[in-house]
């Protein structure tokens, strides 16, 4: 299920909601012009899956967005865990790549088939952290300031979708906020925290 914390941006951020409840997380991010759908989920697949049996396991949906928006680019990212010694090196470049402040020249929309993630999206004074597990479609429109934090320990399957073959391209604004406000690990601790009660 989705969670929602909503900060304010200052230098030393106050948590202004938190919610798992689908109506209020739906009506807060409409606020932003931020869409969040929900997907059965193929459970085969939460745990990862080559490229194509991911795209295959959501053809009918990854069509039906396809169809509705004029994407024309579509691809997976995922980044699971490993024993591999190597591992750890590039998770962290891959993670660090996306901590900083950015906005992109193109819709940002992810669907994640399995795992976790949090988008965080800095507008009017408030960085709404969406944590992002399987089944969710969220849809950010162009130039919405964010970031994305996958934690320290990745471990997600993501189909992402483009209207250009360039895929990625990340316009960075130098502003810290990414660097005052809770990371992944944090949002996700406190949350089984708040559930272990």
């Amino acid at each position: 299920m989705t969670h929602l914390t909503v900060y304010t941006d200052g230098e030393t951020p106050r948590r202004l909601l938190e919610t798992e409840d689908a109506g209020v997380i739906t009506a807060t991010l409409k606020e932003i012009d931020v869409r969040l759908r929900r997907w059965e989920v193929v459970g085969a697949l939460t745990s990862g899956g080559t490229r194509e049996e991911v795209l295959a396991a959501y053809r009918q949906e990854v069509a039906r967005v396809v169809a509705e928006e004029g994407y024309a680019f579509v691809d997976v990212a995922r980044l699971h865990p490993s024993d591999d010694p190597g591992w750890p090196e590039p998770a962290r470049a891959a993670r660090e790549k996306f901590l900083a402040e950015h906005t992109h020249d193109d819709d940002e929309v992810r669907f994640f088939a399995g795992g976790t993630g949090v988008f965080y999206l800095h507008v009017g004074g408030r960085v709404h952290a969406v944590l992002c597990e399987a089944g969710d479609l969220l849809s950010v429109p162009k130039n919405t300031t964010h970031w994305f934090d996958m934690g320290a320990r990745p471990d997600f399957t993501a189909i992402r979708f483009f209207h250009d073959d360039d895929g990625w391209v990340g316009n960075f604004t130098g502003d810290p906020v990414s660097t005052r406000v809770p990371g992944h690990d944090a949002i996700v601790a406190r949350r089984a925290a708040g559930k272990a009660r």
